[in-house]
């Protein structure tokens, strides 16, 4: 009956079936953990990165222009975007003046946590995760490895903030009923220990940082990254791993990713999730997330104009795309130096939100369906299959062309329900090669009227010439056949 209950428990809280195993460090033995289920059903995270970058905010606006960088692409890089950085910052701050000092003018003095949390609520979201130390090495709450091996106040709270920001925003976000996760960076750029010797910074930074971070703030999500300069055998992943799994304060429910060396990024489902930035995405059968910025950076970028932040239909269409793939979409936001969260940003995720609260239904704890998507006749566009800046384009993808088919819905499933996420209005839905139950009842989400259909063939078509304007308040709505 002890066993029973245990394992009701665990299905109840969306932990693993496996989180009361004792793990190995070895990825045989943790692929077996699983992902805590709670991941895949939330559907919606967002990301923030905040740090000293948001001091000078400055990247060249394009693809991979990420100003969280700015460090890197100003002392570490010989190249054009070098030039170009190192022009800006030379102009604006003078040649004679190190980032370090840029810390001085990381004040958060308009931070207001509630706040923040209180918009990601309205956002739909249902996580969150916060750059606790990005690769500048700078943390956001108080952390003796940051200022001892640094030899100078480089956490938020002996810094200029004097605050622990990374604390606060998990108290305020928990408090509005959202998880909080927190980004790690494995490595440093210019950290004088990692410059001299790596195995030491491991061992003797990186490695009593991280468990400081978990065992303080118990994160229900772990997202690891700057692993691409070591092994998973230098960093001491599996190691770390099993500590997490088997010791840590969140063993049963954290989720991590595949960052954990220059090895292992699209592998070990099951003990991570896969990651993709910028790319195309997965298929169905693995657990993975996609993030993207709201723009092309995800810290906060000045040089950005309206003209390269998403709108807001077409990131409702990017987490469509990806929940119909079985994924999550973790969504940037780049806050000001000061405290802020740019209002364009803040009224993209209200606008997801507002969608989300109409045809949420469709989107959290669903899974996919046979057929993710419904293309229209034709020949279908080519798509670069790649987990990093493939140029992969579902907005350009949905909408019609001369040259090639586009999608026309995309589709979810909870159970015996199917939801038909449709791109745009026709009158006549037909979805291809489905038969429902004869008894079967369509309708749209957030409009009373029951809906009717016929079988034409191997077709379904649903009509839709009832609907009148305002009917539907989105361009993409939602046909629910139960």
């Amino acid at each position: 009956m002890k066993k029973l209950i245990l394992y009701a428990a665990a299905f109840l809280f969306g932990c693993a079936p496996l989180a009361a195993q004792q793990y190995t460090a070895d990825w045989a033995s943790l692929n077996k953990r699983g992902i805590p289920a709670w991941f895949n059903q939330a559907k919606f995270g967002i990301f923030i990165h905040w740090g000293v970058y948001a001091v000078p905010s400055f990247a060249v606006v394009g693809p991979g222009g990420y100003s969280e960088w700015y460090w890197y692409q100003l002392d570490g890089t010989n190249n054009d975007t070098h030039k170009k950085v190192k022009a800006f910052h030379d102009k604006n701050y003078g040649k004679d003046f190190p980032y370090q000092q840029f810390e001085s003018q990381f004040k958060a003095e308009l931070f207001d946590p509630a706040q923040w949390a209180d918009v990601f609520k309205r956002s739909g979201a249902k996580y969150v995760v916060l750059t606790s130390k990005h690769h500048e090495g700078y943390c956001l709450w108080d952390n003796k490895q940051a200022d001892s091996v640094w030899g100078r106040p480089w956490n938020a709270v002996t810094g200029t903030p004097k605050r622990d920001l990374l604390g606060d925003l998990t108290t305020e976000v928990r408090k509005a009923g959202l998880k909080m996760g927190y980004y790690y960076s494995l490595y440093e750029w210019f950290n004088p220990l990692w410059k001299k010797d790596k195995a030491s910074y491991v061992r003797n930074v990186m490695m009593p940082q991280f468990k400081d971070l978990v065992t303080r703030y118990k994160p229900s999500v772990i997202f690891s990254d700057g692993e691409w300069e070591q092994s998973d055998t230098a960093w001491h992943s599996t190691e770390l791993l099993a500590w997490l799994y088997n010791e840590s304060p969140v063993k049963d429910e954290v989720a991590v990713d595949d960052r954990w060396g220059s090895n292992t990024r699209g592998h070990n489902n099951g003990a991570t999730y896969l990651t993709s930035e910028y790319g195309s995405g997965m298929q169905p059968g693995v657990v993975w997330e996609e993030s993207q910025g709201i723009g092309s950076s995800y810290g906060y970028n000045r040089m950005e104009t309206v003209n390269d932040y998403k709108p807001s239909n077409d990131l409702v269409l990017l987490l469509v795309d990806i929940v119909s793939r079985g994924g999550n979409l973790l969504l940037d936001i780049g806050p000001t130096a000061d405290g802020r969260i740019p209002v364009i940003m803040q009224q993209r995720l209200v606008d997801i939100g507002d969608w989300l609260e109409v045809n949420g239904e469709a989107i959290y704890n669903t899974t996919p369906w046979k057929e993710t998507r419904q293309w229209s006749a034709g020949n279908r566009p080519p798509v670069k299959e790649a987990s990093y800046m493939s140029d992969y384009n579902v907005e350009k993808m949905s909408k019609p062309s001369k040259e090639y088919a586009h999608i026309e819905m995309f589709f979810t499933r909870k159970e015996n329900t199917l939801y038909c996420i449709s791109t745009g209005y026709q009158p006549q839905l037909r979805i291809k090669n489905f038969t429902p139950a004869k008894q079967a009842k369509a309708t749209i989400l957030g409009y009373s009227k029951p809906l009717t259909w016929q079988q034409q063939g191997k077709d379904c078509v649903i009509n839709l010439t009832g609907l009148r304007p305002g009917d539907v308040s989105s361009n993409m709505f939602v046909v629910k056949i139960q």
